[in-house]
Formats: C-alpha cells, structure tokens, sequence
C-alpha cells in the first residue's frame, strides 16, 4: 500500500503576537500537503483507506469551479490509482476548465468533470447524470460535497492533539461542518469550539449535531463576506498584510476569513471566549490562482503569495 497515508505529520503550532493579553496559535494544518492539505487531508483519510480496501471504483464527488475538495480528492486517488469523478456546478463551466485553475488541475489529475447546472447540481446523489453514472459503475462510491461523512469526522478528530487542550478556545472555518464535528468531539468538555461560517447555510447545525452530542461550540455567521468567492480589496489588504507579518499564507475562502473575524471581534472588544486562542488552518490555498484571476480580471489589488502547486 503507498505511503501517501502515512505521510501526516505533527503540524507545527505557530504563535503570533496580535494582540497584547492574548495567546493566539495557528495549527499549521496546511502543511501536510501542498495540495491534500488541512481538513481535506484528514476528511479523504479514512475514505480512501477503506475505498481502497474494498476495490470500489470510480470515485464520484461534488464541488464548485475553485473546489478545494475537488482538487484534493483528484491529486489523492490519482497518487492511489483510483479513477474519480468530478460533477461541477455550474453548466457554463463545460466550456472554459481552462479559464479555472482548479478545475484545470482536477483534469491534469485525470479526474472526469461534469458540468451541470446549479439546479441539477443541488440534486446530487438523486441527478440524472449520477443515476446515469451508477448503472454505468456497479461499484461507484459518491463521496458527498465537501467530503463530510462519518470516516471524515473521524479523520478530523486527529487534528486535536493532547497538547491543544490547554486553549480556552479552538477556532475552525465551517464549510459543511464536518471538521467542526470532529475537532468537537477530541475537544475537553472545558475548551469552547467556535466555528466561523464560509458561507450561510441553514443545514450546518444538524449536520455537526449529527455527528456529536457535545455542546460546547458555537457558530459565528458574521465573516461570510456574502458566500465562498466573495472577497472585498479590504479583506484581501487584510491577508497580505498578515502573511507580511507573520510569514503565514491564509486561503481567502475558509481561514482567511475566520481569522478577519476573530481579528476584528477582538479589536472591537466583542470577543468572550478566552484569552488562549488555538486556530486551525484547514488549508485550501490551491484556491488562491483562481481568486487571483479574478481579482485581476476586476482590476484589483492581488494577494501577494502564491498557492505553490
């Protein structure tokens, strides 16, 4: 069996001096894996074991045109040899992969895109183009949008370690809420587990609630800068300035925007959850290319550090 399992490693714990009073710690997540990195490492983890062991190919899965998820799982089961297909929303997409880094690497990967509308798209499982697919693939597996199951809660459990259960509070970007579940359930029943929305989505609670009867987190839905790719030239003169100062690149769709917040709710004098601040960065820089262009499309300011993939 590869390696490329086993290649997780003890992230390092990286202090920074934001703020006097506080002790605030980025979880260095991002590191694993230039491009399976984060909480994608650790959701695709236990899946692709067990797909692996249980010879059920290809893999089916769901994501935008800057997926994170997408881009991970392609560069994962391509290194593993496992066929994958990518449905992608949105159908005007079909016609410029190019036009998107992401989608343009999940193809170098060898990973089959599928573009569908967005009406399609929110069908998923029940589409006809994954009906199609599954007559055709007896044994295709369909990992859900964002990867979050119970095999990936279990993976995101592992990014906890002993030593973090000195903070007051662990900090986490929500997506689909599967790495808050699993970073809730290794959390001590002392630490407060504060999830910071990507984007508003209603289903987010029963998901966690789903996988964890813990009651010690709590969502924050005020740094969703309107939803996944939206970003303001103040954000993103935000993120190049910390990268500046702390050496620490920040994605703009997840972590980028949970540390605004926690910023922000600090220097307003809002923030009540403890004074040692644990922040786990989930990765998700390979999204930065595709920002890039559109920021540069628009004429604005670009982030001034680069992906690496």
């Amino acid at each position: 069996m590869t390696s490329f399992f086993y290649s997780d490693k003890n992230t390092t714990n990286q202090k920074i001096n934001a703020f006097a009073g506080f002790e605030i710690v980025v979880k260095r997540e991002d590191e694993i894996h230039p491009v399976v990195s984060g909480n994608k490492f650790r959701k695709l983890k236990y899946n692709l074991l067990a797909i692996q062991a249980q010879k059920q190919f290809p893999i089916l899965s769901f994501g935008g045109a800057f997926s994170n998820h997408l881009a991970a799982l392609a560069v994962a089961a391509n290194q593993l040899t496992i066929p994958t297909i990518g449905i992608v929303r949105g159908e005007e997409w079909a016609k410029k992969i190019v036009k998107s880094a992401t989608l343009s690497f999940c193809a170098n990967q060898g990973m089959q895109l599928k573009a569908v509308s967005r009406e399609r798209y929110r069908l998923k499982e029940k589409g006809d183009e994954v009906l199609a697919l599954q007559q055709k693939f007896p044994h295709l597996v369909c990992l859900p949008e964002g990867g979050t199951n119970a095999l990936a809660v279990q993976g995101c459990e592992e990014i906890v370690t002993p030593k973090d259960h000195s903070f007051d509070v662990i900090c986490a970007s929500v997506g689909t809420g599967g790495t808050l579940a699993g970073l809730i359930e290794s959390s001590s029943s002392y630490q407060h587990i504060l999830g910071f929305m990507a984007l508003q989505d209603a289903s987010v609670t029963a998901t966690i609630s789903r996988f964890t009867s813990k009651t010690n987190w709590e969502l924050v839905h005020d740094y969703t800068f309107g939803g996944y790719a939206k970003i303001s030239p103040p954000f993103i003169a935000f993120l190049n300035r910390f990268y500046q100062q702390y050496g620490i690149p920040l994605d703009p769709i997840y972590t980028g925007k949970m540390v605004f917040g926690i910023f922000d709710l600090i220097q307003k004098q809002k923030w009540k959850w403890g004074q040692k601040i644990l922040i786990i960065h989930s990765g998700g820089l390979q999204g930065i290319a595709g920002i890039n262009a559109k920021l540069q499309k628009k004429g604005e300011p670009l982030l001034n550090y680069s992906s690496h993939y």
